[in-house]
């Protein structure tokens, strides 16, 4: 139980300083009901003076640490996967879980002070955010470029949004640990797509195919 507080604890610290040194990707799908997927994967160039195995203790890149980090009653885990790339000396950690609701996912240690949330905006629109916190810099970051991307598939069309880029309801926001700054928020504004409505017409032949037995069985009986 100690040991899985102090756990907690270091993946807190983590939380706010994991883009200083590792390259980061976030690829998120949100449904209409706010539930969804998502998909984490980061990984660090390993540097001899800084071993990549402090940040394995750390629990980073082991993986019955990090699928223990992302249980909880509204996640459901898929798969996990830390590997090395000995083709260019990296470390890599993935994820990949489905939620019940997006917000619920502010729970979860890994995304303390992320602020993620799905709120209702005016005129029957939905307002996405999440605030991508400050980065330090750390001596293993020094001349080794990081990358820093998310990606999200919202339920509707987008009116408004400060990404890098948007194709039809994908939207993709790309920094570097300068862009980030003091944090920054990533926002979108979009008019949530109808849930699709069981046909008119389907419910007319449904009448009509009751009516027919209806008779059918009254006729069948009369003789």
């Amino acid at each position: 139980m100690k040991n899985r507080k102090i756990t907690y604890i270091l993946l807190l610290i983590i939380a706010v300083t994991l883009t200083s040194c590792l390259n980061y990707t976030q690829v998120t799908t949100i449904k209409t009901d706010n539930s969804g997927k998502m998909f984490i994967h980061y990984w660090k160039k390993s540097v001899p003076k800084i071993d990549s195995l402090f940040f394995t203790k750390l629990g980073l890149f082991n993986k019955d640490s990090l699928k223990t980090n992302f249980t909880a009653t509204f996640n459901k885990i898929n798969f996990v996967k830390v590997f090395r790339n000995n083709s260019d000396s990296t470390i890599h950690a993935q994820i990949e879980f489905e939620f019940t609701n997006f917000d619920s996912l502010n729970l979860l240690p890994f995304f303390k002070g992320a602020s993620l949330s799905i709120k209702d905006g005016e005129k029957n629109t939905k307002v996405f955010s999440q605030f991508i916190q400050p980065v330090t810099t750390s001596i293993d970051s020094i001349n080794i470029p990081v990358k820093i991307k998310y990606t999200y598939y919202l339920p509707g069309n987008i009116i408004s949004h400060n990404a890098n880029s948007l194709s039809r309801n994908k939207l993709v926001w790309e920094f570097t640990p300068d862009d980030i700054g003091n944090g920054k928020t990533i926002t979108a504004t979009y008019i949530p797509f109808k849930l699709k409505e069981t046909p008119r017409l389907i419910y007319y032949l449904s009448l009509a195919v009751i009516l027919i037995v209806i008779i059918f069985l009254f006729s069948k009986k009369r003789k």
